[in-house]
């Protein structure tokens, strides 16, 4: 075949194809940058886990590591401040307003900006909580650059950009994606999907602070008052050392009540998989997954969970998943440390009679060490 009717090359698709050099307004935004959230004096755990994960991204590429502290003047706000240092960062950019007392968007939608586009950093981590989630998206619309949402890794590709790793396709699969063109690069990072990094007494440290651009007669919303979320007494599944879970090899729901007696017996909470909120089983604050909670217990027990690619990306992060399943070829045995193939329903009851005679009420925490 001649050259003439040869078929031209088809052009690059998909990230090959795009353009990786970055605008010349963009070249100079170094750093990785994690918000800090606090909110009533509190700082929220995801804050320091992004750090640790902030803090490997930053070494990839050679640059500091910043928090961003937003509060009202005042103790907890500088306590803030020295805990993102012990937590590992190398500086901290700090706006204290009186406007910054209570989470509204527009005030810390506006502080974040002004911030970035003061100082220019190349990545900006927040937590998936109700309060990072809303700043995050207003944050990137207003700047007009990316943002990845609920990420389970985080990663620097070999020509610097970041990449974010998130379930797709309602979780049956993973993908990564890249902010080519833009800056910052933004990502949400749900808690406990990252593990702790371990605190450090460390000096406070570089400090550098900012004015807050706003004034009260700017911000349409008003703080009237404050009512505790009537949810803050259910479970904590996401920072529980030891978790038992049921899923659909159960069978019924009353055999959920095998599930709860032996995490009574262990010291545990318990939840569930999907399907069983859906059916109506647990509630919604008990379910474990990609579209419930993320957990990093330091024992997990799963009875008759098949461990989709849902449920997985929400348990991998425990230290020892032990899985029960009378099916060999369930997923879950592909990631688990311990599977035994057996019927949940009767293994249960032994195994939580074996845990009650063993196990004195005062020694139940040993588990969790």
């Amino acid at each position: 075949m001649s050259s003439a009717n040869r078929e031209a090359p088809r052009p690059a698709s998909g990230r090959a194809g795009t353009k990786k050099e970055l605008p010349d307004h963009f070249k100079d935004y170094r750093h990785v940058w994690v918000f800090i959230e606090l909110e009533r004096g509190q700082v929220h755990p995801v804050s320091f886990e992004l750090l640790g994960e902030g803090r490997k991204l930053a070494d990839k590429l050679g640059v500091e590591l910043a928090g961003i502290v937003l509060g009202p003047p005042g103790e907890t706000t500088q306590s803030a401040v020295a805990e993102a240092f012990a937590y590992g960062a190398d500086l901290v950019y700090n706006v204290e307003a009186p406007l910054l007392a209570d989470y509204r968007n527009e005030p810390f939608t506006k502080a974040m900006t002004d911030l970035v586009d003061a100082h220019k950093p190349e990545i900006l981590l927040l937590g998936a909580t109700t309060l990072g989630r809303d700043l995050a998206g207003s944050v990137a619309t207003t700047l007009k650059t990316g943002l990845t949402a609920d990420c389970t890794e985080l990663d620097v590709d070999t020509d610097g950009s970041l990449a974010a790793t998130r379930p797709t396709f309602g979780g049956s699969l993973l993908c990564t994606i890249y902010t080519l063109n833009y800056r910052p690069q933004m990502a949400t990072v749900r808690p406990r999907v990252m593990p702790m990094p371990r605190r450090m007494d460390k000096p406070v440290g570089r400090v550098i602070r900012q004015k807050l651009s706003v004034a009260e007669d700017d911000i349409v919303t008003k703080i009237l008052g404050f009512l505790p979320d009537s949810q803050s007494g259910k479970a904590n599944l996401a920072y529980a050392d030891v978790v038992v879970a049921g899923g659909l090899g159960l069978g019924a729901a009353e055999n959920l009540q095998l599930v709860k007696d032996l995490a009574r017996a262990i010291g545990a909470e318990h939840g569930c998989s999907r399907p069983l909120v859906q059916k109506g089983w647990l509630s919604a604050d008990r379910q474990i997954g990609q579209t419930g909670k993320t957990i990093r217990p330091k024992l997990y027990i799963a009875a008759g969970i098949s461990g989709a690619i849902q449920h997985r990306v929400g348990v991998e992060g425990a230290d020892l998943i032990v899985a029960i399943n009378t099916d060999p070829n369930a997923p879950i045995f592909d990631f688990a440390h311990l599977g035994i193939i057996t019927d949940a329903i009767r293994f249960l009851p032994a195994l939580t009679e074996a845990f009650t005679r063993r196990l004195s009420p005062h020694s139940r925490d040993k588990l969790a060490n």
